[in-house]
């Protein structure tokens, strides 16, 4: 009897431990969470000194390169699949480069990188902002703007994705007069946790005639199931771009909406139209008047900007359109392309667009 009653206690010890050990991260996970402050200044990097031109045809490429950890083998937890952090710093590695290549041959006078981490747990710490900063140092300013500085997650609890300082990059192959980031609105229930802090970065790039072009790099939520906070991420889009815009500037949207700019996207792409929290259709009507998404011939070349983690990727796994851009009524498209990396170096292909500013 007194042995059964010892290994109550022993049992009730170690239950007690483990609630102690829960109660103490809930405290941590709280106490630590804070979302970044709104209207930030940011910093300019191996700043460039020329204008741009009015007339002239430039081109811009946006990137979400997935913190450099999602190769073709890649299948992530929070989307059904196996990993939670990178496989290695050397794999890390190896998918900026690739990232840094592709961006290279598409010789891009303005580039948007969206998931760079300044420091992870899930990217294994490697500093990806500095990384794509200095691999072109000599021929574009750099701006990084933080999305998120989340507190360690020990979630899944045999390799927990940790914590990640991560963000926004900004090149541009001319002189910039400012920078600026802009919080969105988020959930503020424990989806907070999930979906974490949310930020557009704008740039201010100087054009000839004492103009400017505002550049806006955004990566919105993709988790939440509150289709209200993903409705106030766009009305904050929109009407700051309204303003922009109003004050006789050129203005840019680029990134990662997590939504489809095109319309019935299963069918293009052949696979489940099965609803999912990142695939709801852009709100094409609500653009401030005169503003566009160039969508022009995606339709028919048929490649994805975005494939599921479920699963590692194949010829069967689901791909969607989600990346893109939002031009204001003074800049004309010429032509809009995804490249087709494979899904090699991220869970994204890169949006190429080719522009001119009106005079």
């Amino acid at each position: 009897m007194k042995k059964k009653h010892r290994w109550w206690k022993i049992l009730l010890a170690l239950l007690g431990a483990v609630v102690i050990a829960f109660g103490g991260y809930l405290i941590y996970l709280f106490s630590a969470y804070h979302r970044m402050a709104d209207d930030l200044p940011l910093t300019a990097k191996h700043e460039q000194t020329g204008e741009l031109q009015t007339g002239k045809a430039y081109t811009a490429q946006t990137y979400n390169i997935g913190y450099g950890s999602y190769p073709t083998s890649y299948s992530f937890f929070m989307d059904g699949g196996k990993y939670s952090r990178a496989y290695s710093k050397k794999a890390v590695n190896a998918s900026l480069d690739g990232i840094i290549k592709t961006t290279e041959t598409d010789t891009p006078d303005i580039a948007f990188f969206q998931e760079v981490d300044w420091d992870g747990d899930r990217s294994q710490h490697v500093n990806e902002v500095t990384k794509l900063e200095n691999a072109f140092k000599g021929t574009h300013t750099a701006v990084y703007g933080p999305n998120y500085d989340s507190p360690y997650l020990f979630y899944p609890f045999t390799d927990p994705i940790g914590k990640a300082k991560s963000g926004l990059v900004t090149l541009v192959s001319a002189g910039v007069t400012s920078a600026r980031r802009y919080k969105l609105p988020i959930d503020n229930g424990l989806g907070r946790f999930i979906d974490l802090d949310r930020a557009f970065t704008a740039t201010k790039v100087k054009v000839e005639g004492g103009k400017t072009l505002q550049l806006i790099n955004i990566h919105m939520s993709a988790f939440t199931k509150k289709r209200e906070v993903q409705q106030a991420q766009f009305d904050t889009l929109f009407a700051y771009i309204k303003k922009a815009y109003a004050s006789g500037d050129y203005v840019i949207v680029a990134g990662d909406y997590n939504h489809t700019p095109l319309p019935d996207t299963p069918k293009i792409f052949g696979t489940s139209s099965k609803p999912q929290t990142w695939t709801h259709p852009f709100p094409h009507d609500q653009l401030p008047k005169g503003f566009y998404m160039p969508t022009m011939g995606l339709a028919k070349a048929k490649v994805p900007s975005a494939r599921g983690l479920d699963k590692p990727y194949s010829a069967k796994s689901f791909v969607t359109l989600i990346d893109g851009f939002i031009l204001s009524p003074n800049i004309t498209a010429h032509t809009v392309a995804v490249t087709d990396t494979g899904f090699e170096y991220s869970d994204h292909n890169p949006v190429r667009l080719t522009f001119t500013l009106n005079k």
